[in-house]
């Protein structure tokens, strides 16, 4: 780029300013001054032309500026604009004898003083004010220096002064100026005259220009304004394509005008002040962008959902029903949460630990032992009853706090929330036929603190001699232990700490215990008079301190007196390691061992899911093989390595009774898309497949392949369009997908989760600020809505609106309106209604202080709809 304003002399031909732009450049003039048709030269502008300036009373033009004056008898105020009725009395401002060229000032001692207006020095009588080259350009044309007599008018080299010291003539102008001044002969000027009598002249026809005609001594001489190019003709202007190099400089975009040209941005990003670079607008700087994870590129942005959730309308997260899709795959029932879902048996059958298969509660598994069981253990050593709690399956110990936790042994019959993380293993081997029988107790441990800690070498040693007084079975045990600071009434004692152990027991009947003296009742009231016992003995053990825990052959201590000196790993609580300073919780796959103080992987044969757990659980089969630290059920069993990569499971299209190998293959008219299942899916209506081992419905042998929007109906052998709600993008498919979250379709047989769409009317309305919405935003908004919002701002508020861009199709001839009013009469005042596309943004204020807005969507296209913000102001 030719940068034509580099020569300060001739600075590109302009009298005033030159701005240099690619390929171009261009004049502008100081304020008070207007560029003229060559587009390079400055006239005065005349401001008294307009509203007179201003002025009160006269106004009077001067180059590059003006000024006010005021009639007899008036003075000019301090705005300079209006004036004021002069007073005689006292030396004040109000005085017309004040003396002061332009603005009075009275002094504290009762004087005045003179100031000047911007542009003006005082001079030294401190009275009158001098002009200077600031204030209209000093009343220069084109250049103005400051000198102590005052401003000296100089003019652009193609130009010269004119004799009033102010104004600027063309050179040849100035010429004939001159002449005519000083003409030597009369002969000169004759001979001038009829030259200018044989040539053209700007006065007929323009001089034949196209746009701007200059006389010159030499004839007229044409010129064209910034952006179009004098032709060879001399005479004819042609618009300059400034697209044509280099884009005219636009990163993007490049759109010729006449005379100029603009340029313009792909989507996503945004013009910068220089009107040429592009910039990506990073979305996800903005609020509300995306319900869960904003992701930004250049020229885009993209939502991303959280795992159990489905995106719809572009930047929503919904919560997918996994139960309307093959019913989650669960053998019997399915049961949607946020985010997951969950398979629920029918009385009498437990979940597989697949979580998905029912399995009989009584029957075993082949191979499977059953799960060992708690056992509650009290004996009496010197008179002072310990009692022992083992837990050697189905443990969880959640820590709730510093100083308490939960812990759990076994199943319990009716499972609650807490344990529907953790199920059985396996179906025991039990064959218990009547419900257990349950105690809660409560037991109180004063100056002491609930921490599961493993029991002192020292302690364990004398409990030698150890009589049993009771051997309770105990199908479940769920432990709580809390501790808080009891203030005694005492003044000197301190606070001492009461810990509160709060344990439920479940125990189970032995149908064997049941003869001709003693039935069923009787068995029971036994059991119960035991387990009282058994809680009567356990009150006392933990009385004195003597109630252990034990997992992995470490005993705990459920709750302990604060010790003398704390031992360096005590740092941390149970179930974590130090590492690097660090308190690390123990990982999936291992077991912290209070013995060793560290974490320990899982023994082949059993495998840990939870972290900070105490022990770990033995695999279903119970062989001892298997890998060490095994994470899940799926890694147990076999020999080889491979199967912490799953391959133990039945693959798909395979099933076994316990969902490992040696499996069998999918029977015809069945088949099974997943692995480690006990059980294949009929493909129903008598349908068969190909093949054995079918891993999916697609496999059945259907009288007609749906296409996607439809699901096969085995019943009626027919495909049926997805009813309203719901969507199926797959062919061959025996289900609709319910939509994600609360959203529905327009119609049936939908074909994508785009066409699942929110109903709720979007938007927040406060008193300051707020925003409204169409529901669904900024996805498509669905079919026959309405929504009615009302912004009522405080008392004095009024509203100020904006919308950024609205979209709405027009082929629907205003099927869809957005309409704000001042209440929902038909004939109040309107601010505003449109029922089509807008792109480029707009801002109003409200015609009434309240607005009832509304908006209303028929059946027939839809769009993106609006997002509008609004602010109130005093």
């Amino acid at each position: 780029d030719i940068d034509e304003c580099e020569n300060d002399f001739y600075n590109g031909g302009c009298v005033h300013e030159c701005i240099n732009i690619p390929g171009n450049y261009r004049c502008t003039c100081y304020d008070g001054f207007m560029l003229a048709h060559d587009g390079h030269n400055c006239l005065d502008v005349d401001e008294c032309q307009d509203n007179n300036g201003g002025c009160q009373q006269i106004c009077v033009n001067t180059m590059g500026s003006y000024e006010c004056q005021c009639k007899e008898g008036f003075f000019l105020s301090d705005n300079q604009h209006t004036c004021i009725h002069r007073s005689i009395e006292g030396m004040n401002c109000m005085n017309k004898d004040h003396g002061c060229a332009h603005i009075c000032r009275e002094t504290p001692k009762g004087g005045v003083a003179c100031e000047c207006r911007p542009g003006f020095e005082l001079a030294k009588n401190q009275k009158d004010c001098k002009l200077t080259c600031n204030y209209g350009n000093g009343g220069c044309q084109h250049t103005c220096d400051d000198t102590d007599t005052g401003p000296v008018c100089g003019c652009h080299q193609k130009y010269a002064l004119h004799s009033d010291g102010r104004t600027c003539i063309e050179k040849d102008e100035a010429a004939i100026e001159s002449s005519e001044y000083n003409a030597t002969s009369v002969a000169d000027v004759d001979k001038r005259v009829k030259r200018r009598l044989l040539m053209e002249t700007c006065a007929v026809n323009n001089g034949g220009c196209d746009r701007t005609c200059k006389d010159t001594a030499t004839g007229v001489r044409c010129s064209c304004p910034v952006g179009f190019t004098l032709q060879p003709d001399g005479k004819t202007c042609k618009d300059i394509d400034e697209c044509l190099v280099n884009n005219g400089g636009c990163d993007h975009f490049c759109r010729n005008t006449v005379g100029s040209f603009e340029c313009s941005c792909q989507k996503g990003y945004k013009l910068l002040t220089d009107e040429r670079t592009c910039q990506d607008i990073d979305e996800c700087s903005f609020e509300r962008t995306c319900d869960h994870t904003c992701i930004n590129y250049p020229g885009s942005f993209e939502c991303l959902c959280h795992k159990g959730y489905t995106l719809y309308g572009l930047t929503h997260c919904g919560d997918i029903d996994e139960c309307s899709i093959s019913n989650g795959s669960c053998d019997y029932g399915c049961l949607n949460t946020m985010g997951s879902y969950e398979c629920v048996c029918p009385p009498g059958k437990k979940l597989h630990w697949n979580k998905k298969d029912c399995v009989e509660m009584v029957k075993c598994l082949p191979n499977a032992k059953p799960a060992p069981k708690a056992q509650l253990v009290c004996s009496k050593t010197g008179g002072i009853e310990s009692c022992f709690l083992s837990c050697p399956s189905n443990t969880l110990f959640v820590p709730d706090s510093e100083n308490s936790y939960t812990l759990s042994c076994g199943v319990p019959v009716q499972q609650g929330k807490a344990q529907q993380k953790r199920n059985a293993t396996l179906p025991s081997c039990a064959d218990s036929l009547a419900p257990p029988i349950k105690q809660k107790a409560r037991f109180k441990i004063k100056d002491a603190k609930c921490h599961l800690r493993p029991r002192s070498k020292e302690k364990t040693k004398d409990s030698g001699k150890q009589a049993v007084l009771d051997n309770c079975q105990v199908t479940f045990v769920n432990l709580k232990c809390d501790s808080s600071k009891k203030k005694r009434r005492g003044r000197k004692s301190p606070s001492k700490e009461v810990s509160h152990i709060t344990a439920e027991f479940e125990v189970e009947m032995k149908s064997e215990e049941v003869s001709d003296t003693c039935n069923m009742d009787c068995v029971r009231k036994r059991m119960e008079q035991k387990l009282q016992t058994a809680i009567k003995t356990l009150r006392k053990s933990i009385n004195k301190q003597q109630f252990y825990i034990q997992f992995s052959g470490t005993e705990y201590e459920v709750a302990q007196k604060p010790a003398k000196a704390t031992e360096g790993h005590e740092a941390c609580s149970t179930g974590q390691v130090l590492q690097d300073g660090k308190c690390v919780t123990c990982s999936t796959g291992t077991f912290y061992s209070g013995e060793h103080n560290q974490c320990v992987p899982c023994s082949p044969g059993t495998y840990q899911d939870t972290e900070g757990q105490l022990t770990c659980e033995p695999c279903p089969s119970n062989d001892g093989q298997g890998v060490a630290g095994a994470r899940n059920v799926s890694e147990c069993g076999g020999k080889s390595n491979l199967i912490i990569k799953g391959l133990g499971q039945c693959s798909p299209g395979h099933y076994s009774l316990d969902g490992f190998k040696p499996c069998r293959v999918c029977p015809l008219g069945t088949y099974q898309p997943e692995p480690g299942r006990t059980l294949c899916f009929p493909c129903g209506g008598g349908l068969v497949t190909k093949y054995e081992g079918a891993v999916s419905f697609q496999d059945c042998e259907t009288k007609v392949h749906c296409s996607p929007g439809h699901y096969y109906n085995s019943t009626t052998h027919r495909c049926i369009r997805c009813p309203v709600g719901t969507y199926q993008p797959e062919f061959g498919q025996n289900y609709c997908i319910t939509c994600p979250g609360n959203t529905s379709t327009d119609f049936d047989g939908s074909t994508n989760v785009t066409h699942c769409k929110n109903q709720h009317c979007g938007g927040e309305l406060g008193d300051y600020t707020g925003y409204i919405e169409s529901p669904n935003y900024p996805g498509d908004y669905p079919a026959n809505v309405e929504c009615i919002w009302n912004i009522n701002p405080p008392p004095k508020r009024r509203i100020l609106i904006v919308v950024p861009e609205i979209f709405l199709p027009i082929e629907d001839e205003c099927g869809d309106v957005l309409v704000m009013r001042k209440s929902a009469s038909p004939t109040s005042i309107t601010t505003y209604e449109t029922c089509q596309t807008y792109e480029r943004p707009i801002a109003f204020t409200s015609r009434s202080r309240k607005l009832w807005i509304q908006f209303k969507s028929n059946e027939g296209n839809s769009g993106k709809g609006f997002q509008v913000p609004y602010v109130t102001y005093d």
